[in-house]
């Protein structure tokens, strides 16, 4: 079994940071893929980056030149770094490993982005 803990989420303002942590339970080299989804309020799940195997990088377009996905092979430990952060941020951001079976979530971390 897989588990995944996100945290580093909080309350944050317009414009401003925060580094979003996905601690794995075995090595991240052991999955095809790592990535970022958010769910705001009353909307479906939407995915907001990605890295694979071989470190190719994905984001949305909504995010792209704000987020940085990034990884800490020797702590198991995958990252999303959030600048320039919007109020349409704010959602419940959870991390997915894949591998070629199927898909492993953690429980979300909570981002308000509120002035």
């Amino acid at each position: 079994q897989v588990h995944l803990v996100e945290s580093g989420g909080g309350l944050v303002q317009p414009g401003g940071s925060l580094r979003l942590s996905c601690a794995a339970s075995r090595s991240i080299f052991s999955f095809n893929a790592m990535g970022w989804y958010h769910q705001a309020p009353g909307k479906q799940r939407e995915w907001v980056a990605t890295f694979t195997k071989g470190t190719n990088t994905n984001y949305a377009d909504s995010v792209k030149g704000r987020f940085t996905i990034s990884s800490d092979n020797a702590k198991n430990t995958v990252f999303l770094q959030m600048n320039s952060l919007k109020s349409e941020d704010t959602a419940v951001h959870y991390c997915r490993a894949s591998t070629i079976v199927r898909n492993y979530w953690g429980q979300g971390t909570q981002v308000t982005v509120s002035s």
